[in-house]
């Protein structure tokens, strides 16, 4: 298991370098951040070559990449351009965003997985039938209309939530919009843990397992549950970093100033420096989720050894 670790840590070096990379690249081409700096009016070409010379944009993209990355193994992210350090602005953007995805996994563990069981368990039935269905609708409907509809209803219109999160953005406030983050994923651990359910249902261990007269709640338990849930566990580890990446259109509906209405903000005002650092983390947090997921297979399945 220690090899296996290790291995991994190092495969990470190069995928880490090569995503840094290509956001890097990929932000660079948006635009001139400096003409976005300046506003409507254009700067003066004086004004142009001083801000180019302080944030390091009159050298080569690969020279800056290099001196970026050199930054980062220290620490520093670079400054945005209101003059604000990027660490500060991650300090207060990644907890909230790291609640509101932890309230997001949580409806995806409890709900999705208990009807991804029940529907499987009974596969066929009425209650297949409608699980099926609204699973498809939340499928067919975009975030942003969700999120839209639950705001308006609950919050305008029946008042039983605020329309806004607060600045302080606590757990109790995070449940409406993780729940809306959590929608589409949601839908998808059901639908997926209900084919494995159904699948693993007419495997042999569990037909043994019956004979043997063990109780129907150790059956789907300790047989049938714990090897049906790889390849939830898969989508769920995958999902941790899709949902604080993606999470720009429920931040912004909320109000919710997190890593997604950071890197709103970078985008639309060209902040290089701020998308950059903020993916930066978001590619760790991603490959650090894998990990911890390959990990859990062994966990789940005692078969699975790792050399």
């Amino acid at each position: 298991m220690g090899r296996y670790v290790i291995r991994r840590l190092l495969q990470m070096i190069p995928v880490f370098f090569g995503a840094t990379l290509l956001i890097f690249l990929m932000v660079n081409v948006m635009g001139d951040p400096i003409a976005g700096l300046c506003g409507d009016r254009a700067c003066d070409p004086a004004t142009a070559a001083r801000l180019r010379q302080e944030f390091g944009l009159d050298k080569p993209v690969w020279q800056q990449y290099l001196t970026y990355m050199g930054n980062v193994f220290t620490g520093d992210f670079g400054t945005a351009f209101n003059g604000q350090p990027v660490t500060e602005l991650m300090a207060n953007a990644f907890p909230v965003t790291i609640r509101l995805t932890l309230v997001a996994i949580l409806f995806e563990i409890v709900i999705g997985i208990s009807l991804g069981v029940v529907t499987g368990l009974k596969r066929g039935r009425p209650v297949d039938t409608t699980v099926l269905l609204l699973t498809l609708v939340v499928l067919s409907v975009p975030t942003f209309v969700t999120g839209l509809l639950v705001q308006l209803l609950l919050g305008v219109k029946w008042g039983w939530i605020d329309p806004a999160v607060s600045p302080a953005a606590t757990f109790d406030e995070l449940i409406v919009p993780g729940l809306v983050l959590a929608s589409v994923s949601l839908a998808y651990v059901t639908r997926l843990t209900r084919t494995s359910i159904a699948e693993n249902k007419r495997a042999d261990y569990v037909r043994t397992a019956v004979a043997k007269g063990l109780p129907r709640r150790r059956v789907v338990s300790r047989h049938l549950l714990r090897n049906s849930l790889i390849p939830v566990v898969t989508f769920i580890g995958a999902d941790v970093g899709a949902l604080m990446g993606g999470a720009i259109v429920t931040e912004r509906i909320f109000n919710i100033h997190g890593v997604g209405y950071q890197l709103y903000q970078g985008i639309v005002r060209q902040n290089t420096q701020t998308v950059v650092g903020f993916v930066t983390i978001l590619v760790l947090i991603f490959l650090l989720a894998n990990l911890l997921v390959d990990l859990l297979y062994a966990v789940l399945d005692p078969r699975i050894r790792y050399a």
